[in-house]
């Protein structure tokens, strides 16, 4: 029988912790090591497989006890299922569990979810609310510091080190984004320039004047960024920025060479989202190989997006993140809708924590126009880098009478002129059709007519009515 008492790890995390358990002992070790060899802790980020799994069954079963006592919903949800925390034995176990989506939030809003009462919460985020009720989450200030601690692990893994300026674009406020990265970069030792978004040409001159190295921003921000700086003539090049480190929304390899052409940085991808903590749940290392998803804050699973069952090894599937050391806001198996495959090998960098492989989109941003399923980031693989077009672009989806159009809005590269629109028209079309093998109608726009985003961009504007009943 083993025994369970409360306890905090060397990172500062509540958990539970087996008081005869060797695996228990093998990670306090291992999390005592610090800043070796480009890692912020390098004991943890490079864990054998077997390592990590009995310390993840350890905060599994911690985090199904958080949620059983603390959480009503989510213990009426297990009960009805008959699962206790204890029953769970091993990590395969996990699948008794049910799944939670983003409505579950939306449904017990404001505060159903939380397994903190509010004087006990340190800060709370929340979504825009665009389509409908916004998501609310909340961190207690244990929250707080692994947040920070795992976005400091996150920049340290993309090369940035201690003292290195952050100039730091994603948005404060609600968003996670802002305040995630910025808590990271002083966990890390960095100086942060705290500009958030907005004011693009201050932006382009504080970024001349203060040369910080390190630029966070959204990978469609960062384009604007550029932008605004050609436009001044401004070379960026001259700048001090040697990393980008880019997240909030889907990006591509196109988008990444035109960022770090435009920039003359090193672009990274980071992962995150507000429902499981912010930005720093996964990030990618110097050989951008894939993101790391930190194993021992998060369990990642794949599913089918359909039929909700695991995908054979290798395969692409809807990724599914538990959450292992949250307090506030307890996550079992929620359901992001991001496409991605995972990778389980160690990485040439000597990290061992599982590889989410570039993101393919997300699955309710998916397409099916007539027929063809098309992610919004496969258009943009085909379009940007183009011979004329700029990196600005958005779908727009249309019906005629039961079915879907797609139309392709892209603007053309300054200088260029109108009488070759349709020319440049025609080449995208072929090239759509050819690479993603979709029929779409491409309309070429001259410069700056498309909408430029501070935070996400918006990339479809779906236009179609919901047909009436008997249509």
């Amino acid at each position: 029988m083993i025994a369970w008492t409360a306890t905090r790890d060397p990172q500062g995390a509540v958990g539970v912790q087996a008081t005869d358990a060797a695996a228990a002992r093998q990670f306090a070790q291992a999390a005592q090591a610090t800043q070796g060899d480009g890692m912020l802790h390098p004991g943890v980020e490079t864990m054998s497989r077997d390592e990590l799994q009995a310390h993840q069954l350890l905060r599994l079963r911690a985090t199904l006890r958080n949620a059983w006592d603390h959480v009503p919903w989510q213990r009426r949800r297990l009960r009805a299922l008959g699962v206790e925390p204890e029953a769970v034995e091993s990590l395969d176990d996990l699948r008794q569990l049910p799944f939670m989506v983003k409505s579950d939030l939306r449904e017990q809003y404001p505060f159903g979810l939380f397994a903190r009462p509010l004087p006990e919460l340190a800060r709370l985020h929340a979504s825009s609310g665009t389509t409908g009720k916004p998501t609310v989450v909340g961190y207690t200030a244990g929250d707080l510091q692994r947040w920070a601690g795992l976005m400091a692990r996150s920049l340290r893994c993309a090369g940035v080190r201690p003292g290195d300026l952050v100039h730091n674009a994603y948005g404060y406020g609600l968003f996670t984004g802002g305040l995630g990265a910025h808590d990271g970069a002083t966990a890390l030792g960095c100086p942060v320039v705290p500009v958030s978004g907005g004011g693009t040409e201050r932006q382009v001159a504080l970024i001349m004047d203060f040369q910080p190295r390190v630029l966070c921003s959204t990978p469609s921000y960062a384009l604007a960024i550029a932008e605004v700086a050609e436009q001044q003539g401004v070379d960026l090049h001259a700048s001090g920025l040697a990393i980008g480190l880019f997240g909030a929304e889907p990006w591509s390899q196109a988008m990444r060479a035109e960022i770090e052409a435009r920039i003359g940085l090193r672009a990274v991808d980071v992962y995150g989202l507000s429902e499981i903590m912010g930005p720093g749940v996964a990030c990618e290392c110097e050989c951008r190989a894939g993101l790391h998803g930190w194993e021992d804050h998060f369990l990642f699973e794949l599913i089918d997006p359909e039929t909700g069952d695991p995908v054979a090894d290798g395969q692409a599937g809807e990724l599914v993140i538990t959450t292992l050391s949250k307090e506030a806001l307890p996550m079992l198996r929620y359901r992001t809708r991001d496409i991605t495959r995972l990778a389980y090998t160690r990485c040439d960098c000597g990290r061992t924590h599982v590889r989410l492989l570039r993101l393919a989109g997300r699955s309710d941003d998916m397409l099916i126009i007539r027929g063809v399923n098309v992610y919004p980031s496969q258009v943009e693989a085909v379009l940007v880098g183009r011979p004329g077009l700029a990196p600005h672009y958005q779908l727009v989806v249309t019906r005629s009478g039961h079915l879907d159009r797609l139309r392709l809005e892209v603007e053309a590269l300054p200088g260029v002129p109108a009488s070759q629109y349709p020319a440049l028209a025609g080449d995208a079309m072929h090239h759509v059709k050819s690479m993603i093998g979709l029929s779409a109608e491409v309309a070429v726009l001259e410069p700056g007519r498309l909408p430029r985003s501070q935070g996400k961009a918006v990339r479809v504007r779906d236009l179609r009515e919901t047909p009436a009943a008997g249509d």
